[in-house]
């Protein structure tokens, strides 16, 4: 009988305190730190865009050097993928497998974030703040409830042009150069149902694959079609590619620039090669440029290039890729914060899910950062800027790019 009850007692004790233990944190997380991972293109076709992950690490080091968030210091770890979503899988897998990141953060490009959505949406690990707009990222969410985009829709930017040109060109005749990918393809149906019915017409448009080399014989058919308008709805080394062919035909359309080929750098190299095409082209922002002396009392660019010079010395502070990543890894440290000191991924999908701030000091002046669990667009509002060979200046007020 003692023997009997002393295995009872046990047994009783042993549930008592499997029901007072502290279950296991998720994945990523210890009192003092957390792990977050990415890819982006430090070498290939895209790279470029590369330097975003420095930048977002160099602001998280920042903030790791003032406390970190709720007592954490933020680990940044991100891979090279070279803009191919098939490495995008296999250092994502690496990520989520081997390196155990709490979230995936700051994944550039619209068809790599799509490679490892269902992976990530399938482990339940929050994918967030991706560099894409795409609609399949921005839109499905029911779906994918684990994955937020940050940049505006390509659908709304395409409109804010096609807006611009029925209001100011109601004839234009308008050809478009596009990616043929969802960023092109989006931003075409944008501009397309922005200008129905309202007077421009597209009398011509040549897509273009990313793969390519190219894309002067596509240039060529567009001119050929007489039209006044080009919209170039291309990554950077097939804009500058563009443009230098339009140069090279001694075709002067108006053009329109997607903006995720605006940074400063590039439009030098474009204005080197057609300055007649680059002055007065026309693109959306939703950043400050660091470069534009109209900022240079702004406490965020002395912020930003204290924040290069101790925590990214080797980085050049007038990419203003390096600024955007700053502007994403602030909104991750936002997201953190809300999320509270009982971090879990699930905490940190909800914090996520109800942003709502103006307070971003890499943006705009105006924008607000707003998401709900039916909006996963955590920015829709952008600025109209026209190019005067020196800089870009803002030649609206706050505009819609919802689409």
């Amino acid at each position: 009988m003692i023997a009997r009850a002393a295995a009872v007692a046990l047994a009783l004790l042993a549930l008592a305190g499997a029901a007072g233990a502290t279950p296991a944190a998720d994945p990523g997380v210890t009192p003092t730190t957390v792990l977050l991972g990415g890819t982006v293109p430090l070498t290939g076709e895209a790279a470029a865009f590369g330097t975003v992950g420095p930048g977002a690490k160099a602001y998280f080091d920042y903030v790791n050097a003032r406390g970190g968030v709720h007592g954490r210091k933020i680990e940044y770890r991100y891979y090279d993928d070279a803009y191919n979503p098939a490495q995008t899988v296999q250092a994502t897998r690496r990520l989520v497998e081997q390196d155990r990141v709490f979230a995936v953060f700051n994944s550039v490009g619209t068809a790599n974030n799509r490679a490892v959505r269902d992976y990530l949406n399938a482990q339940k690990v929050p994918q967030l703040f991706a560099g894409d707009g795409s609609q399949s990222i921005g839109r499905e969410f029911a779906r994918y409830p684990w994955t937020m985009g940050f940049l505006q829709s390509y659908r709304g930017e395409g409109g804010v042009y096609g807006r611009t040109l029925a209001k100011a060109s109601p004839k234009a005749r308008v050809a478009v150069l596009h990616e043929n990918t969802e960023l092109g393809l989006d931003m075409l149906t944008g501009l397309t149902r922005a200008i129905a019915g309202k007077g421009p017409r597209v009398v011509a448009k040549q897509s273009y694959e990313f793969t390519g080399a190219d894309v002067s014989s596509q240039v060529s058919l567009l001119k050929a079609s007489g039209a006044d308008t080009l919209m170039l709805f291309a990554t950077p080394k097939f804009f500058l590619n563009a443009i230098r062919a339009a140069h090279n035909l001694g075709w002067r359309p108006r053009v329109y620039i997607a903006s995720v080929s605006i940074e400063p750098t590039i439009m030098s190299i474009a204005r080197l090669n057609a300055p007649e095409l680059t002055r007065g082209a026309l693109s959306i922002a939703f950043v400050k440029n660091p470069n534009d002396p109209v900022w240079a009392k702004d406490e965020a660019v002395a912020l930003y290039r204290s924040i290069m010079r101790r925590h990214n010395p080797a980085g050049r502070p007038t990419d203003v890729y390096n600024w955007y990543g700053m502007t994403v890894a602030w909104t991750m440290v936002e997201t953190l914060r809300k999320a509270g000191t009982n971090l879990t991924r699930a905490r940190l999908l909800r914090a996520a899910q109800s942003l709502d701030t103006a307070a971003n000091p890499f943006l705009l002046p105006g924008i607000r950062l707003k998401t709900s669990r039916t909006d996963y667009r955590p920015m829709e509002q952008v600025y109209l800027y026209r190019y005067d060979n020196k800089q870009w200046v803002k030649a609206s007020g706050i505009l819609q790019a919802r689409g």
